[in-house]
């Protein structure tokens, strides 16, 4: 028989690693040489498995993780540490069914993508995915078809052992649950070949999820009953949807606003002008007022979002930025310099207080 490995370096963590810290580092290993999931060699990938569960096993119990710090291997002979080479997947997954519930949880969320056109409108959209699902052959059971769990042996069926635990006063018993049925009182002893005794096989599922309108990127929509069954299999968990919302090429969302940046020539800024904005249902005019300044905002009304809570939009603010021409036409240059011949017994009262300032500052 090959020598066993150190349990630490077959999950991978230190000495003093913490209790969830051996947990998530078994159900990361576990979940990677799942039959259902190792794409190598099927024989390797189930001896890594056990080889997982076995020190699981051990460095999960504080009392033969205390034995085993102090005398390796050979302190657990009598310890009641089980012998995972000679059991099945079934046996192992029904004595951690916890941990391989946990395993399931990704396949409980989704991600849907929508454009902001959607967000203003909502939208159903038709989700297709895998869960872990009961298994079709043992309706979730673990056996095979045709047969039912049996007693566990290990406790007679109560689902709770007595332990002898040495203390500071001595010897003492403690009530804890089964190892072996996981409390349930039972054990598949004739597993079922589809699921490999698990009660759960993955399954493809469709589904037609609403998201209302107004949602912000980010945020999580659940809907309930359609995510795995729980360990009892009567009850279903939820279903977590992620919205992510794509980038328009032509609006920024802040809040249930939106702003729109709008270049529009020197001529129009100065004169006043009507110019088309793109909306989220089209195209819309709007006025720049005369004499608009670099950076101003025009504000249409309840053109924005709308809140998911009081379902009252927000509004569009579209704002204006002067483009300063760089090539100029031979009558477009004599019209500006006849222009600025004019600026300087017209000046403009922004500049008018910016050139006392000066003044003041050089005098």
């Amino acid at each position: 028989m090959p020598q066993k490995r150190d349990y630490y370096k077959v999950l991978g963590v230190s000495r003093g690693a913490g209790a969830e810290e051996v947990k998530r580092a078994y159900r990361k290993g576990a979940l990677k040489y799942h039959p259902d999931n190792f794409k190598g060699d099927k024989v390797e990938g189930e001896q890594k498995f056990k080889e997982l569960a076995e020190a699981y096993e051990v460095l999960a119990d504080p009392v033969n993780r205390k034995r085993y710090d102090q005398f390796g291997h050979a302190g657990l002979r009598g310890a009641g540490v089980h012998d995972f080479h000679n059991m099945g997947f079934g046996d192992i997954f029904t004595m951690f069914e916890d941990i391989f519930a946990e395993m399931g949880a990704p396949l409980e969320t989704q991600q849907v993508e929508l454009s902001l056109e959607q967000v203003a409108t909502g939208v159903d959209q038709i989700l297709e995915f895998e869960r872990i699902d009961l298994c079709d052959q043992c309706i979730g059971s673990g056996a095979k078809k045709g047969t039912q769990p049996q007693r566990c042996d290990t406790c007679g069926g109560y689902g709770q052992v007595q332990q002898q635990v040495s203390g500071f006063f001595g010897m003492s018993v403690q009530i804890t649950t089964c190892p072996r049925c996981k409390g349930k009182g039972t054990v598949v002893t004739d597993p079922c070949p589809h699921c490999r005794g698990s009660g759960r096989a993955r399954k493809k599922r469709v589904l037609t999820v609403h998201i209302p309108a107004g949602v912000h990127d980010g945020q999580v929509i659940r809907v309930r009953g359609e995510g795995e069954p729980g360990q009892d299999g009567t009850s279903r968990g939820d279903l977590h949807c992620y919205v992510r919302i794509r980038r328009h090429p032509l609006l920024e969302r802040n809040g249930n606003d939106l702003i729109c940046q709008m270049p529009i020539a020197f001529s129009q800024a100065a004169l006043g002008a009507k110019v088309q904005v793109p909306t989220l249902t089209g195209s819309d005019e709007v006025n720049v007022p005369p004499g608009s300044q670099n950076g101003d905002m025009i504000t249409m009304k309840g053109r924005g979002l709308p809140s998911p809570r009081t379902r009252r939009s927000g509004d569009q603010h579209v704002q204006v930025f002067i483009e300063v021409p760089q090539k100029l036409t031979k009558r477009q240059r004599e019209l500006l310099k006849e222009f600025a011949e004019t600026e300087e017994a017209a000046v403009t009262p922004q500049r008018k207080r910016f050139l006392n300032k000066l003044k003041e500052y050089f005098s």
